[in-house]
C-alpha cells in the first residue's frame, strides 16, 4: 500500500462498489432527480459528478461499438436515469453516429421478476435456488 493509503476490509470495499462510492461520495446523495436539481442551482461539485457520468457512459457505449465491430442496430438507454433529458440528449449528441439512440425511462425490475415467476409456474423454466452466497469472490491478494 502506499504512503496515505487506508486499509479497507472486504465490506467497506464493497459498500464502496455498491452502494456508497460514486455520486454518494462525491455528492452526498445518489438520487439522480436531487443530482440535476442541483447542478441547475449552480452546484459545481454536482455538475462535474454528472458531465463525468455522461462521459463514462459514452466510452462504455464506444468500446461496446468496437467489440461489435460497428454493426449496432441501436443503443438503448434504460433505467431511472433515462429520466433525464439533460442524459438522454447529450449521448445522442455524442453517440448517434454509432446507432440510433432510444430512452425507454424506468427502471423494469418487477415485469421482469413477474416473467421469470410466470416461465417458472408454466414449467418452461426450472426455479433456482439463491443461497446470498457471492457468486464470485476476489483472490485476498486484491484486497490486502
Amino acid at each position: 500500500m502506499g504512503r496515505h493509503a487506508e486499509a479497507h476490509d472486504l465490506g467497506e470495499v464493497l459498500s464502496l462498489c455498491h452502494k456508497t462510492g460514486g455520486f454518494v461520495s462525491l455528492t452526498g446523495t445518489s438520487d439522480a432527480i436531487e443530482l440535476t436539481e442541483r447542478v441547475a442551482g449552480g452546484d459545481e461539485a454536482c455538475r462535474l459528478a454528472w458531465d463525468a457520468m455522461i462521459y463514462q457512459i459514452g466510452k462504455a457505449i464506444g468500446s461496446m461499438a468496437v467489440v461489435l465491430e460497428g454493426r449496432v442496430d441501436g443503443i438503448l438507454l434504460g433505467g431511472g436515469m433515462a429520466h433525464s433529458e439533460d442524459l438522454v440528449q447529450r449521448l445522442r449528441d455524442t453517440c448517434a453516429w454509432i446507432a440510433p439512440v432510444t430512452a425507454y425511462p424506468g427502471e423494469f425490475e418487477m415485469e421482469a421478476m413477474a416473467a421469470g415467476a410466470r416461465r417458472v409456474l408454466s414449467g418452461a423454466e426450472e426455479p433456482k435456488r439463491y443461497t446470498g452466497d457471492p457468486v464470485w469472490n476476489p483472490p485476498t491478494c486484491w484486497i490486502d
